[in-house]
């Protein structure tokens, strides 16, 4: 999440609205959002209800959840879906960013 940080103006500037989804309950979701000054919007799904819709896998050998990237454009499509087989498996800003101009032409 500290990637998106990083980058989050150039986001904004692309009209993108960052949700970041994860697995704790509201309160250990809310606290860690405020201890890491996270700007965009957190959203718990301690039961992984959302998390399912979307595909994301789950692998108790690998701590948890694998890290999955969804870009849904302004009509609600998924024009882009990232399926990370390791925490370090997530695309670079860059490549997001890109994608997020192609759809805005």
């Amino acid at each position: 999440m500290a990637q998106l940080r990083q980058d989050y103006q150039e986001f904004i500037n692309r009209q993108a609205v960052l949700l970041v989804l994860g697995p704790e309950n509201a309160d250990s979701f809310k606290k860690y959002f405020e201890k890491n000054d996270l700007p965009f919007v957190g959203l718990p799904d301690p039961k992984a209800s959302v998390l399912k819709l979307y595909g994301q896998e789950v692998n108790l050998f690998k701590l948890g959840r694998m890290p999955a990237q969804v870009i849904v454009d302004k009509e609600g499509m998924a024009r882009f879906v990232h399926y990370g087989h390791a925490m370090s498996d997530i695309p670079e800003n860059v490549e997001l960013l890109e994608l997020l101009d192609e759809l805005n032409q």
